[in-house]
């Protein structure tokens, strides 16, 4: 049987705060010092009892629903989670084969979910960059329009800050992107203009001129002393300028709404992908056979044979803050055969029959040791699930911010990388209610409290007692008289050797 066997402790369980590790007999050859002691890698139990079947005939699933049941409906073991369940076949065994087909129809699930995610993530990126541009351009027409409202509130448009630079910047977009597309002067515009004669001041005078509105176009250039040819001119560019900076506005704040929304959907897509891959995942890690058991020498490939490993967690209701529980370890070596399980059945499964060790180990672990003792098992085994959840966290990084910062705006926002929030001192203490009308009346009997409360009794108040750690006797003597029980019980009711 594979065992878990190993000459030394082992250093991580003294990461989960399991001080010592259950130094056990696992083979015995008779004689004198023939018994082999082990480290096998579970924390010292408060007892451990073994029982070992095998049988050419008998089905091993009987065990495992019988104590089970025994645990969960006799003893009121109410609550059991499953540890650990992995299995491996030879790979000339029927049950090898039909498990690999399961395995590659699961398989083959996931690589198209985790394809349709991998685009959807890289679209989300070309999504992101077109809103930043998007933001990029409206930054200083918002300082520009800050400026055109304090001019109708009659303010100058020098008192919002920034106005300047936001004007060149607008009409330099004009002139590069609007006027001069292609990266070449086209005739009719500002700087075409400007080689002929007489139009040579014309770029200073449109960079210079601040208008805000069309109506207050004309006043603005009539208050100019130029050639009216160039004061012409300059009122159409002027024109142009200010209609096309207020329709792009329109414009590019309603493709940012839509892209925006559009984020959401695709976000929310790729959520819904990674919820319909996840449970894919699953069926793939439980379908896969362990690499520890493949190279066990209980399991030739010529052979039809499996081994399964099945773990339980179970415990009682807690008995002075302490759980009484009972780790019981499924260890089968099988000879596997495909039959039908019952009549009319439409698939064969296997049926196994062979060999089973059951070990009972009791415990009395409070809630946080049964955590550590969760955690360490899962610890020893990689979880597919956070291969997607880390290599989606990880595109989503570089995005979170402003990704955040686009959904916030939808009013659903997201929350991809947990900050941890500071602690405010003034939010700690305790708030100060506001100054009511009667305050300088109770104020006065509040004086008089003070001033007689040297004369009052004093109560003093009773100590608490300290915090002790919880008593495990009595989860101890229960956990360790129900395996000596379950242990009985299965051999009596099997008929086989008790006392």
């Amino acid at each position: 049987m594979p065992t878990r066997v190993f000459l030394a402790p082992s250093e991580k369980l003294k990461k989960f705060n399991f001080s010592k590790e259950e130094l056990a007999e696992e083979f015995s050859h008779g004689g004198e010092g023939g018994s082999l002691y082990y480290y096998t890698g579970y924390p010292q139990p408060d007892a451990r009892l073994r029982l070992i079947i095998e049988s050419a005939h008998a089905s091993i699933e009987e065990m495992y629903y019988w104590i089970l049941e025994h645990l969960r409906t006799d003893f009121s073991f109410g609550v059991v989670d499953k540890i650990t369940d992995v299995f491996t076949a030879s790979e000339q065994s029927a049950f090898w084969g039909q498990s690999q087909q399961r395995l590659g129809i699961q398989q083959d699930r996931v690589q198209n979910y985790m394809v349709s995610i991998g685009k959807m993530v890289k679209d989300l990126f070309a999504i992101v960059r077109e809103l930043r541009i998007i933001d990029e351009k409206l930054e200083p027409r918002i300082i520009w329009n800050e400026a055109a409202r304090a001019v109708k509130e009659g303010k100058p448009a020098t008192s919002v800050p920034g106005v300047k630079a936001a004007d060149s910047t607008l009409k330099s977009e004009f002139t590069d992107l609007v006027e001069n597309r292609g990266g070449q002067i086209q005739p009719g515009s500002i700087y075409h203009l400007a080689q002929r004669v007489g139009y040579a001041t014309l770029p200073d005078l449109f960079f210079n001129t601040k208008v805000f509105d069309i109506k207050s176009i004309d006043k603005v250039v009539d208050g100019l002393d130029f050639n009216p040819n160039v004061k012409n001119v300059l009122r159409r560019k002027l024109m142009q300028f200010v209609n096309w900076k207020l329709k792009s506005d329109h414009e590019l704040e309603q493709r940012r709404r839509f892209q925006i929304r559009y984020l959401r959907q695709h976000w929310d897509t790729i959520k819904m992908y990674m919820s319909w891959v996840k449970p894919y995942l699953r069926n793939v890690k439980r379908l896969s056979m362990n690499p520890q058991f493949s190279e066990s020498p209980d399991l030739v490939a010529a052979f039809e044979g499996a081994l399964t490993e099945i773990e339980l967690l179970a415990r009682q209701k807690p008995i002075k803050g302490v759980y009484p529980c009972i780790v019981a370890t499924f260890l089968h070596r099988t000879r596997p055969h495909m039959d039908f399980h019952r009549e009319g059945f439409q698939h064969r499964g296997p049926v196994h029959v062979g060999r089973v060790e059951l070990t009972l180990r009791a415990y009395s672990w409070t809630e946080e040791d049964i955590k550590n003792y969760k955690a360490y098992r899962e610890a020893e085994e990689m979880d597919l699930l956070e291969l997607v959840d880390e290599s989606v966290k990880s595109a989503m990084d570089a995005l979170s911010d402003d990704l955040e910062k686009y959904l916030e705006g939808l009013g659903a926002p997201d929350k991809l990388t947990k900050k941890p929030t500071p602690v405010n001192a003034a939010t700690t203490t305790k708030k100060r209610a506001p100054p009511g009308a009667l305050d300088p009346f109770l104020a006065i009997f509040k004086g008089f409290g003070e001033l007689f409360s040297p004369f009052a009794p004093i109560h003093r108040k009773e100590k608490q007692p300290a915090r002790t750690k919880p008593d495990a006797k009595a989860a101890k003597k229960t956990a360790v008289i129900t395996i000596y029980q379950v242990y009985k019980n299965y051999k009596k009711s099997h008929r086989l050797l008790s006392w």
